[in-house]
């Protein structure tokens, strides 16, 4: 019997060394692929954050500002939040909520998806800030002491409550934020602390910080820290103004180096999480 000296066509056959321009083709093709699935993928990721974008405006915004900079909520595109700065750590706050704050949870009442959107459009927006080139020892002086600063904020169990406590304002604020509030407070009013005056019967003038107003009563607390509170029937008029009991003659009252130290302390202030 004679044997066949034909060789398998799948096995058997002796190896040959692809051409060069198959080869050219093969690592093309893989580039091709990998390119594919890049654009897919950050297309996906730009689908999700701009999904995001919309329900956020919806949910976030009133807090947070139209753009997420920041409002009676803190600044979202700092890149660095309270919670934690995991995606994880983002989703598990929009989902629970933080206890003892405005921040309410979300879950339930909007889709897995729509967090995770959320969560997308958050990251899109974060951007590390420009460094401080001031000294943070040097403006905690200023803030204590030539700027009497203490007199209306605190920090940690430091200062007084009229105005916004600023333990974690280094986390909540941009720096761009911070120097337009040094040099124009009035710019924009943090909710909760417009300013309040109630004229009296007998034309006595009050003015303080707003704690509560409404259509029936006013309660504010003055520069001394008393506290007031009247009701509308009883006093000649009752006024809330947006506009702030904070100096406006900082650019004045501070050097460059100063302000630069000032805002590097403030800067500096990210609290406990």
């Amino acid at each position: 019997m004679k044997h066949s000296t034909k060789r398998s066509v799948l096995v058997g056959k002796p190896f040959e060394r692809p051409a060069a321009s198959n080869l050219t083709g093969v690592i093309l093709c893989n580039v091709r692929l990998a390119t594919i699935f890049f654009l897919t993928t950050l297309c996906s990721a730009q689908d999700a954050a701009e999904a995001g974008r919309w329900t956020f405006r919806i949910l976030c915004a009133p807090c947070h500002g139209i753009h997420a900079d920041g409002g009676r909520g803190p600044d979202l595109t700092l890149g660095s939040y309270n919670a934690g700065d995991q995606d994880a750590d983002l989703l598990r706050v929009i989902s629970r909520g933080v206890p003892g704050t405005e921040m309410a949870g979300y879950a339930g009442r909007v889709t897995d998806d729509e967090l995770k959107q959320l969560v997308a459009y958050i990251r899109s927006v974060g951007h590390a800030q420009a460094a401080v080139k001031g000294n943070a020892s040097a403006g905690e002086q200023i803030f204590w002491n030539k700027g009497a600063c203490g007199q209306c904020h605190r920090i940690g169990t430091k200062g007084t409550s009229l105005g916004p406590d600023l333990t974690r304002v280094g986390r909540q604020r941009s720096i761009a934020y911070l120097t337009a509030s040094l040099l124009k407070p009035d710019a924009d009013i943090t909710p909760g602390y417009a300013t309040v005056t109630v004229v009296t019967r007998d034309g006595k003038k009050v003015t303080g910080v707003e704690r509560n107003f409404d259509n029936f009563s006013a309660q504010f607390v003055d520069l001394s820290g008393k506290y007031y509170s009247f009701l509308r029937e009883d006093v000649t008029s009752m006024t809330r103004e947006p506009r702030s009991l904070m100096p406006s003659t900082y650019s004045t009252l501070f050097s460059e180096t100063e302000m630069n130290d000032l805002l590097a302390y403030l800067s500096s202030l990210r609290g406990a999480r």
